[in-house]
């Protein structure tokens, strides 16, 4: 999968570090070549929930069949 800036991508792994599950949406904010990208996650009042560095496999993109939902979200952690 190439990733590019801006892209939206499907987190693949829970990162309860950061308030964050599998399957949650976030945006590509900066990649590092083949070995590390940052990607934030919004909630949706605006607001960053985690801006985290990742590796191309912790996400996937978004496909044609990928539904949003929503959940409430632990804001005592991952506030960036």
């Amino acid at each position: 999968m190439s990733i590019h800036e801006l892209d939206a991508v499907v987190l693949e792994r829970d990162l309860p570090e950061h308030g964050l599950r599998r399957g949650d949406l976030g945006a590509v904010v900066h990649v590092y070549g083949e070995q590390a990208i940052d990607v934030e996650f919004v909630r949706l009042s605006g607001e960053t929930q985690a801006l985290v560095q990742l590796t191309p496999n912790d996400v996937r993109a978004v496909r044609d069949a990928d539904l949003p939902a929503v959940r409430t979200a632990d804001v005592r952690r991952g506030a960036a």
